[in-house]
């Protein structure tokens, strides 16, 4: 049995959040959120929070033992981006974009 938990339009980059799920993916749960919580990145916070949710949804299904579930799968997907403009020399503006994620993430047990 599958849990699942999807964050949407977190103001991080999927960049810098992917570095934080590669640590954690395929491990245990418990493991994963020791990791999490020690980990000084703001990614860490977003998808300890996340894990959290998915293992409270986990925790609703009765036929789900939550102590033996790992994390099978997290994604981190692009969301929408905020333009904004920086003034540069000579009158010119060149284009920021303040990326945005989708973060999902599934339990399953072992």
């Amino acid at each position: 049995m599958e849990a699942k938990a999807i964050a949407r339009q977190i103001r991080i980059s999927p960049q810098k959040a992917r570095l934080v799920a590669d640590l954690v993916r395929g491990s245990n749960v418990a493991t994963a959120l020791n990791t999490l919580r020690f980990m000084p990145k703001k990614g860490a916070r977003i998808l300890r929070k996340v894990i959290e949710s998915a293992l409270a949804n986990a925790g609703q299904n009765e036929a789900i033992d939550v102590d033996t579930l790992y994390v099978k799968e997290i994604s981190v997907d692009g969301g929408p981006m905020l333009k904004r403009i920086m003034p540069r020399a000579q009158g010119r503006a060149t284009r920021i974009l303040k990326r945005s994620s989708h973060i999902t993430v599934v339990l399953d047990e072992q």
